[in-house]
């Protein structure tokens, strides 16, 4: 090959690319940028924990009405402002007492999430003042987070479960034989667990029950915002035990949702509630073996309004039913062996 071809050659290859050298500015522009995506980054993931932070503080401190009225102005019923503890000895408790003339059985009512003893929306007082006619002593009481005194944090009933046992040890003191919890919403999920906890209750009425648990803490947030499922659940269960003190597995719901309770209990439930769906009922039924518990499962009906839309077939099932109690209370006296005097 001669010199000119080998210098041709040379001078047709490609120039060597070398990388464009980059100046402070774009250096500083480029670390900029980055630390622009990154702040956007970390605010957005500040705004959703947020966001959550401010789910739970509301959940955990409801917004409650204060009393408007009590059961003399409302319904002509005698009753006694009354004062007890919860039965861990956390709080004290306030409430009423509504006697019923030489009545030794005792109707406890277990209000909802952000209501008071009062529950107008049920209501309360014409299901207490009906109650009273069937010669029944009543307990209305507020749960702490009702409290006007002192409010406390909801805890989806570890804490109320409590409360409401202070209660039923209150109708004791005050002579009861019978006793009976009705229970709304989460007072009724409430019940239930301290139904676990006692062997003072002859029967339950649940109306509407709403038991806390992943499922129906996400389907409730779900009705509202439009929130993932993951990591929603994640980060409120990580966040309740700063604001309220309880983590979801401190509720006893897996616990409730198999258990046979010892006593009957009816439950009513509308197949339009949008809190509490329906299904957790007919579960919750189907594990009872008592046989005198029961479920009523009304079609079109909604959460705690089922008395306001169908009142006489209710009261006349509520009646049923607590006649049946009665009835299998008078059976285990008469099937109780009898203990001979020693000589």
């Amino acid at each position: 090959m001669s010199m000119a071809t080998r210098n041709d050659a040379q001078f047709s290859r490609p120039p060597t690319e070398t990388p464009f050298p980059l100046t402070p500015r774009l250096i500083r522009v480029k670390h900029i940028l980055v630390a622009l995506l990154l702040s956007v980054l970390f605010f957005l993931i500040f705004c959703f924990i947020a966001l959550h932070a401010y789910i739970a503080w509301v959940l955990s401190n409801p917004t409650v009405a204060p009393l408007y009225s009590n059961p003399m102005q409302a319904k002509h019923m005698a009753y006694e402002n009354v004062t007890f503890p919860a039965l861990d000895g956390s709080r004290m408790m306030q409430g009423w007492y509504i006697p019923a003339a030489g009545s030794k059985k005792t109707i406890v009512f277990s209000h909802g999430y952000g209501a008071n003893r009062e529950e107008t929306w049920i209501p309360m007082y014409d299901l207490a003042h009906y109650a009273h006619r069937m010669n029944f002593n009543v307990i209305m009481f507020d749960y702490g987070f009702a409290s006007q005194n002192s409010k406390a944090v909801a805890t989806g009933g570890k804490v109320e479960s409590q409360q409401l046992l202070g209660a039923i040890e209150l109708a004791k003191q005050r002579g009861a034989k019978q006793i009976v919890v009705w229970g709304f919403s989460m007072g009724a999920g409430t019940a239930l667990q301290a139904g676990l906890q006692t062997k003072d209750v002859d029967a339950m009425i649940l109306d509407s029950t709403f038991l806390l648990e992943p499922d129906t803490l996400y389907h409730n947030i779900k009705n509202q915002l439009d929130l993932p499922r993951h990591p929603s659940l994640e980060i409120l269960e990580l966040l309740f035990p700063v604001l309220n003190g309880t983590s979801l597995h401190q509720i006893p719901y897996q616990q409730v949702k198999k258990e046979d309770y010892p006593f009957p209990i009816f439950f009513i439930h509308g197949t339009e509630d949008e809190k509490a769906p329906y299904p957790i009922a007919e579960k919750l039924a189907s594990n009872q073996t008592n046989p005198y518990s029961e479920a009523w499962v009304v079609q079109g009906s909604h959460h705690e309004l089922i008395f306001r839309e169908h009142p006489r077939e209710y009261l006349r099932r509520v009646s049923t039913f607590l006649g049946n109690v009665k009835l299998a209370e008078q059976k285990d006296i008469d099937n109780a062996p009898l203990v001979k005097n020693k000589p």
